[in-house]
């Protein structure tokens, strides 16, 4: 999955994947450059020109709300794909522990479920870069359910190009537009599905260690009658038993420890690299959320989603996180410590305690990323609509 999202960024001239040495063609920052100078003359200059300018002459608020909206919530793409460029070596290194990490051995048991986990995770990624590169070719192709010549919003007029439809502007705007389109579509939904993966697999990792600790004294128990007594019963309380099967837990309940604070470690390298970009960006989707209702779903219904989908993701991926780690906890205190010798009571209390500081996504460390994350924000932009709309129903 790493090796699929690593290919797809090196089309906009990035290198995540440690593994691969290869440079990245000179004609890939070529063409990124020029993406990022097509959008940002449209959906950035064009739009400043036009909220701020035009509309105040025409007085077209409609007008002015779709483009506000078009612009702030195709920046989310830019303003990640900068953050990944900015911290790019940080982002190498912490694929390059993960890659590691996935090396280090797990319990039978816990491997399957490992694997259906990391299935979801990959079905929840598909799904994102599906909605959101469908989203931008649905968007594309609005002009050729339309009779007669017309863009993609024959409201939005790009700087320097009028009129729209007249030939050669129409055919510059057009091809404009359809790059820019899918270069953010594209940045969105590779790094983001970046973001998806590495922290489904620290969630997937937490699960399987839930599990394995959660076993751990039943397998002490096989273990030892494997190696010493068939026909030994919970029951038997010899001193030889004892030793050697807190010993077992010793071993196992020391690699689990060390797994765990792996994992810790690289979620907050997913923390360090990505808050600031994520705090941008849910101001950028409120802003564009606001205009989207302002501006009128049925002129804004291809928008929407996009918006939408960006901020649910992100919540959702956050919350199962979190689910994982409340998951974790649980099975720390379910894992019949009390059964443990001194040593061993000491080693589950200290995991405990560290379990107990649930590991999240956060917005700039301001707010989680979670459910309840998702609805206030839906609240609050709910309430910003409402005494705007009032304002305006009353001017």
């Amino acid at each position: 999955m790493i090796s699929n999202v690593a290919m797809m960024l090196r089309v906009v001239a990035l290198r995540i994947d440690p593994r691969n040495k290869k440079p990245i063609p000179t004609f890939l920052y070529i063409l990124t450059s020029v993406c990022v100078v097509c959008y940002i003359y449209n959906y950035q200059i064009s739009m400043v020109w036009f909220v701020f300018s035009r509309c105040q002459e025409t007085g077209d608020v409609v007008a002015a709300m779709m483009v506000l909206s078009t612009g702030t919530t195709s920046l989310i793409g830019i303003t990640k794909l900068f953050t990944v460029y900015y911290y790019q070596e940080n982002v190498q290194s912490m694929v390059g522990r993960y890659i590691e990490y996935d090396t280090t051995m797990i319990a039978p048991a816990s491997s399957a479920l490992m694997l259906a986990t990391m299935r979801n995770v990959k079905k929840r990624a598909l799904l994102f870069g599906v909605v959101m590169m469908g989203n931008g070719f649905a968007y594309n192709l609005q002009p050729l359910f339309k009779s007669g010549r017309h863009l993609m919003d024959d409201d939005q007029i790009l700087y320097g190009l009028e009129p729209m439809l007249e030939t050669p502007n129409y055919q510059i705007a057009l091809v404009n537009i359809i790059f820019s389109v899918n270069f953010i579509c594209f940045i969105v939904s590779n790094i983001t599905g970046l973001l998806i993966i590495t922290t489904g697999y620290s969630e997937s990792r937490l699960l399987a260690l839930s599990l394995e600790i959660q076993d751990v004294w039943q397998n002490a128990l096989q273990h030892y009658r494997d190696n010493f007594d068939a026909n030994y019963t919970e029951d038997k309380y010899d001193e030889t038993a004892t030793v050697e099967l807190n010993k077992y837990v010793k071993h196992r309940l020391f690699h689990i420890q060390k797994s765990h604070f792996t994992n810790i470690n690289l979620v907050k390298s997913i923390e360090d690299i990505f808050r600031q970009a994520i705090v941008v960006e849910f101001f950028l989707l409120t802003l564009s959320l606001i205009a989207d209702l302002l501006g009128g779903l049925e002129n804004t219904f291809i928008i929407m989603p996009f918006a939408l989908m960006q901020v649910g993701m992100d919540c959702f991926t956050g919350q199962r996180l979190m689910d994982a780690s409340f998951v974790f906890e649980a099975a720390v205190y379910d894992c019949k410590w009390e059964n443990f010798d001194a040593s061993n009571r000491r080693t589950v209390q200290l995991m405990l305690q560290i379990s107990q500081k649930t590991l999240i996504l956060s917005a700039g460390g301001v707010t989680a990323l979670n459910f309840a994350c998702l609805m206030s924000m839906i609240r609050s932009i709910y309430s910003a609509y409402t005494a705007l709309r009032s304002s305006m129903n009353y001017k």
